[in-house]
């Protein structure tokens, strides 16, 4: 049996929390994955698959596969296949960050569409992965950090400064927004990288004694920055969700809970990629290969392999918008999206989104059955229209899509708005696309 909504969300806020980066959701995920007996492969070892076996497969730390090889012929039956994103637009730290003057300062690089206005005073601290030598063998290994608490801030310029703020501001991203770390006039180090092996040490007691920077070395990092204040439940009547990441962690949250719930008779795959924020076009997103030798170390007969891709359908889960109650004028008049009020499916007739009249219909049917509002989103015909992985990956592989998502407010600032009841919505139709028996296909007349 689905779990209850409030028992869902608390499980997303604690995911949303405990993953500050695409790293620690795809850890996160691993974990998860491996308290319900699921069997991890290594890209560059053999695979043994069997009938009914659960696995996922990582790449980059950052992008996982996880999938349930069913009991039925996968090439009769297709692949369940559902899509979403580990990351989310963010402020990453430079290669060499170091600003000292009378503040230690941070350079750092916008990542993805951000919205930058809501980073300002907001409590921040830094995560991510970090490689490291040890001096003492010369060996080289990875780590997960995540300071956990504030460490930064980026604070506004006064409006006594600035008499035209709320009228005229803009944000330079090279010279307005590097955060403060602390008094430049401290004792503290200054070598950000020294700064790092000291946070290894606190973390892992075991790579040396705290403290004792002298045994490590960190040669190179992936951080980001993130707003420390917790996922909640927000709203008079709790009629909401707000944090950070929203966009897309929700959806491989609802994609998980939902493979978790496959009962083994059809062949179901969760993906969650890197990258979609910037395009998707690396090693280890949508527009690149992992999802392609996956399929294929599966399928290795290229005939069943086709045969089975155009039986099957993906699901692109990555959030709508909402319509604003102060900017309804946004949207278009006849499809505006509410939050709770359903799952939004997603279409554009120049192919931004993948859903098409056969995919959207399965979709439908499959709300009508778990008894799940749906509602649909156009963009205005003179706005453009944003994309997903769905596109994408319809183009690189063939496969059946679709595009759907949570109606979202504040989509790509550092703290974003849902519905409290959409995720669970959501998981659950994809629970039933999941369990679906027989052919993804409808016939013809």
């Amino acid at each position: 049996m689905f779990m209850t909504i409030d028992t869902f969300n608390q499980q997303l806020m604690a995911f949303l929390q405990a993953s500050p980066t695409p790293f620690h959701a795809v850890e996160n995920i691993r974990s998860v994955l491996d308290q319900h007996g699921y069997e991890r492969l290594l890209e560059d070892a053999a695979w043994s698959l069997q009938k009914g076996g659960r696995y996922y497969v990582t790449r980059n730390d950052s992008s996982i596969i996880a999938f349930v090889f069913g009991s039925s012929a996968i090439v009769e039956s297709g692949i369940r296949m559902v899509g979403a994103h580990t990351d989310s637009p963010t402020l990453m730290v430079k290669p060499r960050p170091e600003k000292v003057q009378d503040y230690f300062q941070l350079g750092v690089e916008v990542y993805g569409g951000a919205l930058l206005n809501p980073w300002f005073d907001r409590d921040l601290s830094i995560a991510g992965r970090v490689v490291y030598r040890d001096k003492t063998t010369s060996q080289l290994a990875r780590a997960l950090i995540n300071f956990g608490r504030p460490v930064a801030i980026i604070p506004s310029l006064a409006i006594h400064l600035d008499r035209e703020a709320n009228n005229s501001r803009k944000v330079n991203p090279q010279t307005d927004i590097p955060p403060i770390m602390f008094e430049g006039g401290s004792s503290e180090c200054k070598d950000f990288r020294e700064i790092l092996a000291r946070q290894l040490l606190i973390e892992y007691p075991a790579l040396g004694k705290t403290g004792d920077v002298d045994s490590l070395e960190v040669l190179d990092y992936e951080l980001c920055l993130y707003d420390t204040q917790p996922a909640a439940q927000v709203g008079l009547h709790g009629d909401f969700i707000a944090s950070a990441r929203l966009d897309n962690l929700l959806s491989c949250f609802a994609g998980l809970q939902a493979l978790l719930e496959a009962d083994g008779s059809q062949t179901c795959m969760l993906i969650c990629t890197d990258h979609e924020e910037v395009g998707s076009a690396s090693a280890c997103g949508a527009q690149g290969p992992m999802l392609q030798s996956t399929l294929a170390r599966m399928l290795p007969d290229t005939e069943q392999r086709a045969r089975a891709i155009s039986r099957s359908l993906l699901i692109s889960a990555d959030n709508a918008h909402g319509v604003h109650p102060n900017y309804v004028d946004r949207h278009d008049g006849s499809h505006l999206p509410i939050l709770n009020r359903g799952p939004v499916l997603k279409t554009n007739a120049n192919q931004r989104y993948a859903t098409n009249s056969i995919t959207g219909a399965l979709f439908r049917q499959w709300c009508d059955q778990e008894d799940v509002p749906l509602q649909s989103f156009v963009t205005r015909s003179d706005m453009g229209c944003g994309s997903t992985i769905g596109p994408i990956t319809a183009t690189v592989i063939g496969v059946p899509t679709l595009d759907v998502g949570v109606p979202t407010f504040a989509m790509h600032s550092i703290r974003e708005l849902a519905g409290w009841r959409d995720a669970h919505n959501l998981s659950r139709v994809i629970a039933a696309s999941y369990r679906h028996k027989g052919s993804l296909s409808i016939p013809g007349a």
